[in-house]
């Protein structure tokens, strides 16, 4: 927002600074809000079916159900569309392409397009490219691209070329880069009475039958983004010789890949065939990336409205333009995956867990939990520089009771005597494990394991859910530290290193305590808790209504926790038959 922008939401929203920590999530919504209004465009980045906002794939032009944008970014849009505003998912698990498909032994692939990203397969996934010559000879003419000085021109000269080939009978493919740039050209193909197919992210059920019919004599087929598409397209009687099918480009894309399969459904198998992308210095390719140079050209040559550029070196210009793209494209997924890689390490740490807590048998891993946390505890509260009597024991047995649901018997001058940080670990270590074998005893061997494994699996997801959201977070404002001249990969790495430990921590705690604070019911309080709740229904009126419980009366005194014990030991109430 511009400062214009600024005052005018505080004038809304009545605020006095927008800025203020306490408005930090109002300024998240607005900022998502002008996100969802301005750079998301319906029938480009998504659609609207069946009163859901669903996304549309960049590349492939196909539908997406099922994901979501988050960071209420989705919400943003589905209030934009005037549909119902569904709860914002929470990542459970994440994962890049890059660092899924590397967890694979074999790497291998096969796509006729593969060589203008060699590049990029060597350094990710050190793959070379190796091309192989075409199984027959490729005759396929791909004339040089047609520039416009504006869209509405190249798409009257566009329109021009489907008319005139549609007249011949030769089959024409139209390929455009959006949902609702296909839709416009087919309204104008209406309006010219020129019959013809459409196949986008809103009718790709039909996907097959529109591309095996797109060969036949007379066809027109519009499509976004031809990408993955994988059907060969088979010509029909006589195309042949009128030249195979016609690939007619509305726009470059920022990947020359994609430009190329385009151009590849058609010269298969030795087929003749013919491409030419046509061109606007308005779009967005030619805007950013070395419009000037090409409008200054067209002003030198004192082209009139209507008429082209068609020149070699201007497409040689616009690849060049591609590849800058690609590049800048490739080192945003590099450094992508560069943070993934640090999450990736943390992410086999808990998912080794995981495969552990599902498989084995975890005792061993429990026993040396409560060792390690009777040692922290020890060393937190035993000072070998002071003597024993001068610890904070009073500390010490809330702690012990926090994490293991017990209390330390007060020490005697025997105890203390002579006590040490390695005794007093040893203390607790004893203590605890006495606990923990009784339970054991209590509920028995196998179902106690069956216990530990429920226990550890519901805190370490809960727990790693909790930091995926807080990596996000950290990753989201890292970049501001390369401001104050840190390398913020490097500071993400720390901090994430931190920030992961702190979790494998709380892990621990919070399994232990959950293990030694269950209570298990009686077998008969168990069976009474499975059968259905009997209720009083409550209604006036009637002779037989029900009649209303009196209150139980306690025959003697309630005792209280801290009174003497009525079995006449001596104890508090709470330490003898209470406890």
């Amino acid at each position: 927002m511009t400062e214009e922008g600024v005052a005018k939401a505080e004038n809304i929203l009545k605020i006095d600074n927008l800025y203020d920590p306490k408005h930090i999530e109002v300024l998240h919504h607005i900022n998502q809000g002008l996100k969802a209004h301005t750079l998301f465009k319906l029938d480009v980045d998504y659609i609207v079916k069946n009163g859901e906002v669903i996304i549309v794939d960049e590349f492939t032009g196909r539908l997406m159900p099922g994901r979501r944008y988050s960071e209420g970014l989705h919400q943003a849009l589905e209030a934009k569309e005037n549909v119902k505003i569904e709860n914002e998912n929470q990542t459970l698990a994440t994962v890049t392409f890059q660092n899924y498909f590397r967890m694979y032994n074999k790497l291998s692939g096969m796509t006729g397009t593969a060589d203008t990203e060699a590049s990029e397969f060597k350094k990710i996934y050190n793959l070379d490219v190796i091309i192989i010559p075409t199984n027959m000879q490729m005759i396929r003419t791909n004339y040089p691209d047609m520039i416009y000085k504006t869209k509405k021109e190249k798409y009257e000269a566009a329109l021009d070329e489907i008319e005139e080939l549609n007249k011949k009978g030769q089959p024409v493919l139209v390929g455009t880069v959006s949902i609702d740039v296909s839709e416009d050209l087919s309204k104008k193909l209406k309006k010219r009475g020129i019959k013809h197919s459409v196949l986008n992210a809103k009718n790709h059920e039909k996907e097959a039958e529109i591309i095996a019919m797109a060969g036949q004599k007379g066809a027109v087929t519009i499509s976004t983004n031809m990408a993955g598409r994988g059907t060969d397209i088979v010509l029909g009687e006589g195309v042949t010789e009128l030249g195979g099918l016609h690939i007619l480009g509305t726009e470059r894309h920022e990947s020359r890949r994609i430009d190329n399969q385009l151009r590849g459904r058609s010269g298969r198998q030795g087929d003749p065939g013919s491409s030419r992308f046509y061109l606007a210095l308005e779009d967005d390719l030619l805007r950013i990336f070395g419009g000037e140079r090409i409008t200054g050209i067209m002003e030198k040559l004192g082209l009139e409205e209507g008429e082209p550029i068609e020149h070699s070196l201007i497409s040689k210009a616009i690849e060049n333009a591609q590849a800058k793209v690609e590049g800048h494209n490739f080192d945003i997924r590099k450094q992508l995956l560069e943070y993934d890689d640090v999450m990736n390490q943390q992410r086999e740490v808990i998912y080794r867990q995981r495969r552990e807590a599902l498989k084995g048998d975890l005792k061993s891993f429990f026993m040396d939990m409560i060792h390690e946390k009777a040692e922290e505890i020890a060393r937190e509260f035993a000072d070998e520089s002071v003597l024993p009597e001068d610890w904070d024991l009073k500390g010490l047995s809330k702690a012990v009771f926090k994490q293991f649901n017990f209390g330390l018997d007060s020490f005697d001058s025997d105890t203390l005597d002579g006590l040490t940080t390695e005794r007093l670990a040893r203390l607790i270590y004893d203590s605890a494990l006495k606990v923990y074998d009784e339970k054991e005893a209590i509920i028995g061997s196998d179902d106690f394991r069956h216990l530990e494994r429920i226990i550890m699996l519901q805190t370490v997801d809960s727990l790693w859910k909790d930091h995926l959201f807080s990596m996000d977070h950290l990753k989201e404002g890292i970049g501001l530290r390369g401001y104050a001249q840190q390398n913020p990969l490097i500071v993400y790495k720390k901090e994430g290193f931190d920030m992961f430990q702190s979790m494998i921590s709380r892990i621990k705690e919070e399994t232990l305590g959950i293990l030694f604070r269950i209570q298990i019911s009686e077998p008969d309080k168990i069976n009474d808790l499975r059968q259905p709740a009997k209720q009083d229904l409550v209604y006036s009126g009637g002779d037989d209504a029900p009649q209303k419980k009196k209150p139980v009366k306690r025959a003697a005194q309630k005792t209280g926790r801290n009174s003497p014990c009525p079995c006449g030991s001596g104890k508090k109430y709470k330490k003898c038959c209470g406890k």
